[in-house]
């Protein structure tokens, strides 16, 4: 356009020289030249046309390749923004099915906890209802027992209005015997009181032996009795599972290869995997299976799940298996804190320290005699407070002092001292009721029961421990204690042979006669029964049964 103007411009200039130049040259020679200049400004013009449409089409073809150039880089642009905004999507999706799967995850738990409170909720109503009736029957029996009390007790007074009456004679009696004896013995009335007061001592001495021999075997045959039916109601109303814990845990390869793969190269993976759990990891010649071996047994469990899931997995290297043995180990110690409070749950027992909590649910890991201690304890929990029902304690009391007795072998590894010591100190440090402490430290008779809801502890444990298929030992060990017993009851004089039966539940002792009186019998009874409580360890109790006789032989010829 610039080149048009001044083509213009030059136009203009030169008709101006040319009209300056025709008034001096003439007209004639005027119009020549302005023809001549319009000519050659019409072709410049042409010209300069021509060349500024060749360059705007020059410009539009640029234009054009350069907005092809544009959308192709706007077409990759878009495509490239598409795919960042799927991949983020997806990503999103993942997030959001893996929330998904927590919250139906924590909904199944929440239904399950629901189900498990709702059965419980059933039992503890139907254990009310039966409460209710031994209430009932309970209350009919306390009305007879207390007319019955009445009889007794007009029977009372009349035997105290013979007894005073009784006493009055004797007082005669006695002036009378004063008198006599005075006159017989020619002693004075002080040394024949003296002499009378010793004969009557001794009578009277000998009389309340016998009774108070024949009140105890009465008083001892109505509280076994009573106690027999209290427990046998209380054992009959529980049925446990009985859980055995082994020191070894098989895990199953799919193939032999994989021991290799375990083993790794010069070793390096099973030394990891042993560092890491503290375990000992068997590779033998079983087929398509390894043993894991320890005696604690949460090492074990942990060593187990991380194995297994290595094999599953298939990545097996000194980084991974330190990865999936510290991942299974929280995992584990969030299962302890789970059983712990299902355990609260099930038995109805709140306001627990969480430390508390997290110390009784490693019992679930720990065995003793074979008996799996958080098993022992909640069935102890269930059967004091049965026993409190029976009796009338306190019912939730006696089922936490149940709990809680053995929460002490939670720890003795790790403290010195008796687990009923330990776990007596543990618990009151966290705030337990005094009933509680007293269980834990009494439960073996280290310290003297203040409660009767610890004595109710105390005597479910001894259920629990002493029923048949609860606890294991080894053969030597129960050899060795049943020749103690022997050996302890053939130590005292007077004893001619001792026999340990009922896998040593009882001990029954023959004494010689003419060495051992009836009364001294009973005394041997009791000193044998001392000397085992304090040289043996058993569980549950042990009859000491002493068995005099007398043999008169002869011969008739």
């Amino acid at each position: 356009m610039e080149t048009i103007l001044i083509a213009i411009l030059a136009v203009i200039a030169g008709a101006a020289g040319g009209y300056l130049f025709g008034i001096k040259k003439g007209q004639v020679q005027r119009e020549e030249i302005e023809g001549k200049i319009r000519k050659e400004a019409e072709a410049e013009a042409e010209r300069l046309i021509r060349r500024a449409k060749e360059e705007a089409e020059e410009i539009r073809k640029k234009a054009e390749e350069l907005l092809k150039s544009a959308k192709e880089k706007f077409e990759e642009m878009k495509k490239q923004a598409f795919l960042e905004a799927k991949e983020e999507l997806l990503k999103e999706r993942e997030k959001v099915e893996e929330e998904l799967k927590e919250k139906r995850k924590e909904l199944s738990e929440l239904e399950k906890r629901l189900l498990r409170r709702e059965e419980y909720l059933d039992k503890r109503e139907s254990s009310l209802d039966k409460r209710e009736d031994n209430l009932d029957r309970r209350a009919e029996f306390l009305d007879k027992l207390e007319a019955e009390l009445e009889e007794k007790k007009a029977e009372v007074e009349k035997m105290e209005a013979e007894l005073l009456e009784k006493e009055l004679k004797v007082n005669q009696l006695l002036e009378e015997e004063l008198k006599k004896l005075e006159e017989i013995s020619g002693m004075d009335r002080e040394e024949a009181k003296e002499e009378l007061i010793r004969r009557v001592e001794d009578e009277v001495r000998k009389d309340l032996a016998v009774r108070y021999r024949k009140i105890e075997e009465e008083f001892e045959q109505n509280a076994e009795r009573k106690a027999r039916k209290v427990l046998a109601t209380t054992i009959q109303r529980l049925a446990t599972d009985v859980v055995a814990e082994t020191t070894v845990a098989v895990v199953d390869l799919p193939n032999n290869e994989m021991k290799g793969r375990i083993i790794g190269r010069e070793g390096r993976n099973i030394r990891a995997f042993e560092l890491a759990t503290g375990v000992d990891l068997i590779i033998d010649d079983t087929p398509e299976a390894v043993t894991i071996s320890s005696f604690d047994p949460v090492r074990r469990e942990v060593a187990r799940i991380a194995l297994e899931r290595l094999v599953a997995d298939g990545r097996i290297h000194p980084a991974r298996i330190e990865e999936v043995v510290e991942k299974v180990r929280g995992e584990i110690e969030q299962e302890i804190l789970n059983a712990a409070e299902e355990v609260l749950f099930e038995l109805g027992i709140d306001n627990v320290h969480p430390e508390l909590k997290k110390l009784l649910g490693r019992l679930k890991f720990r065995t003793s005699y074979g008996q799996n201690v958080l098993q022992h304890v909640k069935e102890v929990a269930y059967l004091a407070g049965m026993i409190a029902a029976e009796i009338g304690a306190d019912v939730q009391l006696a089922k936490r002092a149940g709990l809680f007795h053995d929460i002490g072998k939670a720890v003795t590894h790790e403290v010195e001292g008796s687990h009923a010591l330990i776990g007596a100190d543990i618990l009151k440090k966290y705030g337990e009721p005094e009933a509680v402490v007293n269980a834990a430290a009494a439960h073996h008779g280290e310290v003297e029961f203040t409660t009767i809801e610890s004595v109710c502890a105390a005597t479910a444990d001894a259920l629990s421990a002493a029923r048949p298929g609860a606890r294991r030992e080894s053969l030597e060990a129960y050899i060795r204690r049943i020749e103690k017993l022997e050996s302890i009851a053939e130590s005292f004089p007077g004893v001619m042979k001792a026999f340990a039966i009922q896998a040593g539940r009882e001990v029954r002792i023959m004494v010689e006669p003419d060495k051992i009186s009836d009364e001294e019998a009973a005394f041997l009874a009791h000193q044998i029964t001392k000397k085992i409580e304090e040289e043996v360890q058993y569980p549950g109790q042990i009859k000491i049964t002493v068995i005099r006789e007398t043999r008169a032989v002869d011969y008739a010829k």
